[in-house]
């Protein structure tokens, strides 16, 4: 097949990903949260004034772009509880958002203590990630709320469980990431991690994932306590440690 005869559909996949881009920029869910409103769920608010803690984030999602190819789905995973796991990844799919060619789900996958919806104050009554795979006839669109960040969107746990061990390696939860990630070309999804001490579930996540951020707590977590959390990811996905100071 000569170039020629390829042209006609190089065109057509451009023209594909200009209209979902602008899709995407028009998935701006409901009214949009104020800077006190960020603040008051520990979320990043964009700006034109340059912000230390708004850089860092901004920072870490260029990096992360600069070593993936397409859309990825990105594991968060802290050392241990209290490291700022949940801070880290909602913030970072915050970042992502920020750019009108992107958008961001963030799913909350610490099953044993979700936290996400109620940080950022949202009445999940439609339930959320383990009532849609308990569910065969369950639409993941039901389970998708605004966080009033456009084009973020959350996912919550859902239903409290001691472990996710059996949701987490299902067929049904390889397909619903399948699902979320092609719905647009340009959908970054970020699984917001139990702690990769005390269980196996960040493991299994990392099945899942194409890259991984391994989260520390400032004086909190040991070096030896990161190397041994670190030791337990893909090194070929494994992108680095994020060292959280903050919540």
């Amino acid at each position: 097949m000569n170039d020629a005869s390829r042209a006609p559909y190089a065109i057509d996949e451009v023209a594909e990903r200009r209209a979902a881009s602008r899709s995407i920029a028009r998935m701006t869910g409901g009214q949009s949260l104020t800077p006190i409103q960020s603040a008051e769920r520990s979320l990043i608010h964009r700006t034109e004034v340059a912000r230390p803690e708004v850089d860092a984030f901004r920072e870490l999602r260029t990096k992360l772009l600069a070593t993936m190819d397409g859309n990825f789905v990105t594991l968060v995973a802290p050392v241990s509880r209290g490291s700022g796991g949940s801070f880290v990844a909602r913030n970072l799919a915050a970042a992502f958002a920020f750019d009108e060619a992107k958008s961001a789900l963030l799913m909350d996958c610490d099953l044993r203590h979700p936290s996400q919806h109620t940080t950022l104050r949202i009445d999940t009554g439609k339930g959320g990630l383990i009532d849609y795979l308990e569910d065969p006839d369950g639409d993941a669109a039901d389970v998708l709320y605004d966080t009033g960040v456009p084009r973020m969107r959350l996912l919550p746990a859902g239903r409290l469980r001691d472990s996710g061990v059996e949701y987490f390696s299902s067929f049904r939860m390889r397909l619903l990431l399948d699902s979320l990630r092609s719905r647009y070309p340009d959908r970054y999804v970020f699984l917001d991690s139990p702690p990769v001490r005390g269980g196996p579930d960040a493991r299994i996540l990392a099945d899942l994932a194409d890259v991984i951020v391994l989260v520390a707590g400032y004086g909190r977590d040991t070096p030896s306590a990161i190397n041994q959390a670190a030791s337990s990811f893909d090194p070929n996905k494994f992108a680095g440690v994020v060292f959280n100071q903050g919540v």
